[in-house]
Parts: structure tokens; C-alpha cells; sequence
């Protein structure tokens, strides 16, 4: 890339960054009222996207080969038992990738 088109590609990032942080200030002003469906999506989104998360992490677990998804079976409900217990959504995760880590590279090596 030239000189120009990298400035007009940082140009064109930062616009688009200001953007994605000034819309929703311009749209939803503080002295009126949220639309439903935003409250509705601010509500269900983070279920949906953490549901997503899981049926991307374990898209490709065998159960017929190899650790037979012990790992992840495990890490899986170590994440869903500190949720339930702590309610703190870092802490859950952070503890499940952290023993699914250790498990494929201590316990289960390939």
C-alpha cells in the first residue's frame, strides 16, 4: 500500500470507530425514551452471542476419537457451574479456558 492509501485506510478506521461510538448517543438521546426492541436486543444479546460461542468452541469435539471430549466436557462444566455459583461471566470463562488449556496440554496431549 502506498503512503495514501494507508492514511485514507486509518482516515476511513478512526471515522468508522467515532461512528460505532457516537451513533447510538445521536440516536437514543438521555432525555428520551429507549425503544423496546433495543431494550429487547440488550436483554437477549449477550444469552445469543455466549450461546453462539459454545456451538463455535465445540463445532469439532469427537467423541469417538482420540480424548473423547473429556476436555471439553469438563472445562465445559467447570464454565457453567462458576456462572451459576458466582454469576460473574469473566470468572467462569476465564477458569474454563484455563483448565480446557491445561487439560489438552497435561493431561490429554495429542
Amino acid at each position: 500500500m502506498s503512503l495514501t492509501e494507508q492514511l485514507i485506510t486509518i482516515a476511513l478506521c478512526a471515522a468508522t470507530t467515532m461512528g460505532t461510538r457516537y451513533l447510538p448517543f445521536l440516536l437514543f438521546p438521555s432525555g428520551k425514551e429507549t425503544p423496546a426492541y433495543v431494550r429487547y436486543l440488550g436483554r437477549m444479546l449477550p444469552s445469543a452471542i455466549f450461546a453462539l460461542l459454545v456451538v463455535y468452541c465445540l463445532r469439532h469435539v469427537s467423541l469417538t476419537g482420540g480424548s473423547h471430549g473429556i476436555p471439553e466436557i469438563l472445562a465445559l462444566a467447570v464454565t457453567v457451574g462458576l456462572h451459576v455459583w458466582r454469576r460473574s461471566m469473566f470468572l467462569s470463562m476465564a477458569a474454563g479456558t484455563a483448565l480446557y488449556m491445561y487439560l489438552v496440554q497435561a493431561v490429554f496431549p495429542t
